[in-house]
């Protein structure tokens, strides 16, 4: 395995799940910077928080260090990387964060698997589509974002799933989350469907925050008043 340290957070990546691209990310202290940013603003004592699409354990780390690691719950779909997101939330200080294996689908996904595209970059893998090259493809649990929320009842998601956003914001969220910290991703979808994704999300009482929103990392906050 490739290791890595930001700041003081090191992480170990499987040299399968590298592109240079991805290194340079990794090296250059980059790697979802935008995310870290708005995770080390918001998150305090006392929240519980849902990291969907985990990948390497770098957001669920950060989660842990303001909200208490046993009130982190870690979900990753690529099967590639759970041994080295076990690994280095281990070695961050984080042995209590619980990780879940999964791709996280909406409510109205029927299967108990999904297929999953497993990428060369592990920042790209998402839920397979007909374009996802069959060598790449896996199958995995598929874990109902209701079913998720209902059970740990955060208070802050952050979601990072390659597109499968648009969907999940589709539908009911608890009134249990103050606010969901979320990477769009635009190249894959038209403007159209990041109207319906702000739209899906203000029908559950949630509206932009622009401390942490920058780029395609957005920060949503529920309307208390």
């Amino acid at each position: 395995m490739a290791q890595f340290t930001l700041k003081d957070i090191t992480l170990r990546v499987p040299g399968k799940a590298l592109t240079k691209p991805l290194r340079v990310a990794l090296e250059t202290g980059r790697y979802e910077w935008n995310e870290r940013d708005a995770i080390e603003r918001h998150v305090k004592p006392g929240d519980k928080v849902l990291d969907i699409g985990a990948g390497a354990g770098y957001i669920s780390i950060i989660a842990g260090r303001a909200a208490g690691p046993e009130n982190v719950i870690s979900v990753e779909g690529n099967p590639v990387m759970m041994e080295a997101l076990r690994h280095n939330l281990d070695e961050n200080g984080a042995q209590a964060t619980q990780v879940l294996h999964g791709a996280v689908v909406a409510d109205n996904f029927d299967e108990d698997t999904v297929l999953f595209a497993a990428r060369d970059a592990f920042w790209s893998s998402s839920i397979a589509n007909e374009k996802t090259n069959p060598d790449k493809i896996v199958e995995v649990p598929a874990l109902k974002l209701s079913a998720l929320l209902d059970e740990h009842q955060p208070t802050i998601v952050s979601m990072d799933v390659e597109g499968g956003e648009l969907e999940l914001c589709q539908q009911p969220w608890p009134p249990c989350v103050r606010m969901v910290v979320m990477e769009i991703h635009t190249s894959q979808y038209p403007p159209s469907a990041v109207k319906a994704i702000f739209d899906g999300m203000s029908k559950n009482n949630m509206t932009l925050m622009p401390w942490g929103t920058r780029g395609e990392v957005i920060v949503l906050q529920r309307c208390d008043k």
